[in-house]
């Protein structure tokens, strides 16, 4: 968070109890309380150890602005954003900080539609809070807390109403869940097993410390779920993250399936049954969801790096399904944003529909190579690094909507800085194992080299 700038790519973050205080967070409140006026606004949060500590502080501003709270308590993210609009209320706000690690945590910021509000919006928000413009009702205009209990049961019940639960039923799959000691457990498993599912859960108590695994799921977080899917022949493993919004699954064997397989295997399929449609993805996903997309007779609408992004512009060209390669399904007659029990539901009635196992369906996608890094990199160099790799890739065949994805004849390489933590992400992909790597390594190298060039001018 800088001098005058609050919201990141995905809200407000920082490490609980040193930058995301309780005096930090009420003045916050305050801030989207007066941003919002007088209306009812739900606040739900995550596990973390924080969660409760931080939600009251939001809850206190909000309250003394003049908004009517209503405290959804423990919830998945995409829970609290169905119940927004089921319930007509005119916001939210998400206490999460999603799949970074414990010590963090965050403060997101949902409109009446369910959707996280645009960056326009933050703005108006950031100058509340930075300029002091605060509203603050007198003691007999002070708005209502109450508890509002209910909220994933009316999401769960909803999620049933999009698939197929007959056909799910009849297959009887078994299926393991890891809930990553966070609000997925809160859901996940009572709607499997609602959908005749036999249902086994790892990590399935809630505990900020995650002490089962960190909460971003990934293939060297979920060796537990990789091998328990295996060990009891199990027909799929599926694994959230801290506020259960993303969903990543593992195969019958024991595979961790990457994001972009599972998403193009759900694009397809809904492709498919709904015969064209418009998908929007970041730009961070493989060519292979292009491959899938335009096989069907799709289009594709590449976007900015971020769920609220792709779910504007969802709402914006009227698309049916929408993915990022993180795990993150974006399905428009549910919800248009991020919903994990959804897509975990989705794969079920694709696997029994097609009556295939999922690594069946990942053999069938267009094969790619993909590698994805990190590098550390403080956020006051992010920028000047980034104009250095543009610099040196400027003759070469890029695309620049978020970082700058550069494109040959075999394969491509995106290099971008994340708007939530302190590195670059460089992503590579070919058809070619070897020179996948080749690329990747490239990356790397553009990026380092900008970043020791820099420190060594500090010198």
């Amino acid at each position: 968070m800088s001098s005058n700038v609050l919201f990141g790519t995905n809200g407000i973050r920082g490490i609980a109890n040193l930058e995301l205080t309780p005096e930090f967070a009420t003045k916050v409140g305050l801030a989207i309380g007066t941003y919002f006026g007088q209306k009812r606004i739900l606040v739900g949060y995550d596990s973390r150890t924080s969660s409760p500590l931080i939600s009251r502080a939001v809850i206190i501003g909000l309250a003394s602005a003049g908004c009517d709270v209503f405290d959804g308590g423990y919830a998945p993210t995409p829970s609290i954003q169905y119940a927004v609009k089921h319930f007509k209320m005119d916001g939210a706000i998400l206490v999460t900080a999603s799949h970074n690690p414990p010590e963090y945590n965050g403060i997101k910021v949902v409109g009446g539609d369910g959707v996280e509000i645009p960056r326009e919006e933050e703005i108006k928000i950031e100058n509340i809070f930075f300029g002091e413009k605060f509203t603050r009702k007198r003691w007999n205009a002070l708005g209502s807390i109450s508890i509002f209990p209910g909220i994933i049961d009316v999401h769960k019940d909803a999620v049933k109403k999009h698939v197929d639960v007959k056909s799910i039923s009849k297959k009887r799959f078994k299926v393991v869940v890891d809930a990553a000691n966070s609000v997925g457990a809160l859901i996940t498993p009572y709607l499997l097993r609602e959908l005749g599912c036999d249902v086994v859960t790892l990590n399935a108590q809630l505990d900020g410390n995650f002490p089962g695994r960190l909460p971003e799921p990934k293939p060297e977080t979920l060796g537990d779920l990789a091998s328990t899917v295996k060990a009891i022949k199990a027909d799929l493993g599926v694994a959230h993250d801290g506020d259960a919004d993303r969903c990543i699954f593992v195969d019958e064997s024991g595979k961790v399936c990457l994001g972009d397989s599972t998403g193009a295997i759900i694009i397809d399929y809904i492709l498919q049954k709904h015969h064209d449609g418009i998908v929007v993805t970041p730009v961070s996903s493989s060519k292979m969801v292009e491959d899938v997309i335009t096989m069907r007779g799709g289009k594709i609408v590449w976007t900015k790096v971020g769920s609220t992004t792709v779910s504007k512009v969802m709402q914006e060209v009227n698309s049916i399904i929408s993915m990022e390669d993180n795990g993150g399904i974006f399905y428009a007659p549910h919800q248009p944003v991020r919903d994990g029990p959804m897509a975990a539901a989705l794969m079920l009635e694709i696997l029994a529909k097609r009556e295939k196992t999922l690594s069946q369906l990942v053999a069938e996608l267009p094969k790619y190579y993909i590698i994805k890094e990190r590098i550390n990199c403080p956020n006051e160099l992010k920028q000047t690094v980034l104009d250095s790799v543009l610099k040196q890739t400027e003759k070469l065949n890029s695309l620049t909507l978020d970082g700058i994805k550069i494109s040959f004849e075999d394969g491509s390489v995106l290099i971008r800085p994340s708007g939530t933590e302190e590195i670059f992400r460089v992503y590579s992909e070919a058809k070619n194992e070897e020179r996948c790597k080749e690329m990747a390594a490239w990356g790397i190298s553009l990026v380092e080299k900008s970043i020791q060039s820099l420190n060594s001018k500090k010198k």
